[in-house]
């Protein structure tokens, strides 16, 4: 898309470089002059995580510093400079970030999402499904349609569709019919050979994009539409879905597998 297309690739990286709403701003008054060591170590911590989601690690260092040394042992710091660790390629350092941030507060669900994201980045799928189920228990957390979205990816990765389309359909319910989460549940429904409620799913995705003119399908949408409409018949559905993969993604992986499928017929 112009802008954004319907692409699951890339998905769990954006959790690791997560900004917090809201504008950076810079002061000389120090937040540890306030009466209020808690909050002063709170916004500390969203500083670092604004500024790591701009990308400016040296700015959120200098604030999660500030945030340490007022609570060495607050679980948010200690998260947030795992995301530092990891955008530096410091692997080790950055595990050894989240899991005393996890130590610190088993129950700080962010940490335990930006652990899982790590371990998925890392390819430990069932350690990362772990992380990312234990989070979705969190009903408070207010970002679950993501977590289950992750959740569904390490069962899918692990091959465990069912499990993997209950997630996705979860992801679905809870972000109220991501463009994303739908999909994905659609892609894994097909894999499983239930299309009529892929169909349904795939169905709601397509109005998603017609209605919104910044969005437009991925190769990967495409030809999950492609195999509904094979498995149906819909022969002028599928022309218009082929052509288009052809022409906007010719090289893609997508492509390639669809030259297999008509092939086959032939």
């Amino acid at each position: 898309m112009t802008s954004r297309s319907v692409n699951l690739r890339g998905a769990l990286l954006l959790l690791l470089t997560l900004a917090v709403a809201g504008c950076v701003t810079t002061t000389d008054s120090p937040f540890a002059r306030e009466a209020d060591r808690e909050k002063a170590v709170e916004n500390y911590v969203k500083l670092a995580t604004a500024y790591i989601g701009q990308g400016n690690l040296e700015r959120a260092r200098h604030h999660l510093d500030r945030a340490l040394k007022l609570d060495p042992d607050d679980p948010a710091a200690h998260a947030a400079l795992g995301l530092i660790y990891n955008a530096q390629g410091e692997s080790e350092l950055a595990e050894k970030s989240f899991r005393r941030a996890l130590s610190e507060d088993a129950d700080y669900t962010r940490g335990r999402v930006y652990y899982g994201a790590f371990l998925f980045a890392q390819g430990r799928m069932a350690e990362a499904r772990d992380q990312f189920q234990a989070a979705s228990e969190d009903t408070e957390y207010d970002d679950r349609g993501s977590v289950f979205f992750n959740l569904g990816m390490t069962q899918e990765r692990l091959g465990a569709l069912d499990q993997a389309a209950a997630a996705y359909r979860r992801s679905v319910e809870l972000s109220r019919g991501e463009a994303r989460a739908l999909l994905a549940l659609s892609r894994v429904l097909v894999a499983q050979g239930q299309f009529e409620a892929a169909s349904r799913y795939y169905s709601r995705l397509t109005t998603i994009i017609q209605r919104n003119p910044r969005m437009t399908h991925s190769a990967e949408s495409l030809l999950t539409g492609i195999q509904i409409a094979r498995h149906f018949n819909d022969r002028d559905q599928e022309a218009s879905l082929a052509l288009l993969l052809k022409n906007e993604y010719p090289g893609s992986a997508e492509y390639q597998q669809y030259k297999v499928l008509i092939s086959n017929d032939q």
